[in-house]
């Protein structure tokens, strides 16, 4: 009896017709396009000119693509900023969120979202 190999496969994208068919490259993935990428690092970087932020990480997941941002790397992260397009209808695809889980800003353009940080970063210069 021969034994056949063992396929694993996101249980979300399994059909046992197209089984063979499911590839790494195939599985959908939510991004953050050039522009919001510049106005996230743009904002990023004149934390990190501050002293207050000094890393960040990105994941691009299936349903949402998220900017990560750290004050030491071995830590939680500070804040998140995510974009999830299936609420583009409803609040809003763009929100900030804190360490705790709390959504501090959540709307349709990530510029109004970003503001948030305009208040931490004066007060950061102002210390």
């Amino acid at each position: 009896m021969a034994e056949e190999p063992i396929s694993l496969h996101r249980a979300a994208l399994f059909d046992e017709r197209s089984a063979r068919d499911i590839s790494p490259a195939r599985v959908p993935q939510i991004s953050f396009d050039r522009p919001e990428l510049n106005r996230i690092l743009g904002v990023y970087g004149r934390m990190v000119a501050a002293g207050e932020w000094r890393d960040y990480a990105l994941d691009f997941l299936e349903d949402a693509a998220v900017f990560s941002i750290f004050r030491h790397a071995a830590e939680m992260p500070l804040f998140r900023i995510e974009k999830r397009p299936r609420l583009r209808a409803k609040q809003g695809q763009y929100s900030v969120i804190a360490a705790g889980g709390v959504i501090l800003k959540r709307g349709h353009e990530l510029a109004q979202v970003l503001r948030i940080f305009d208040k931490k970063l004066l007060k950061a210069l102002a210390d």
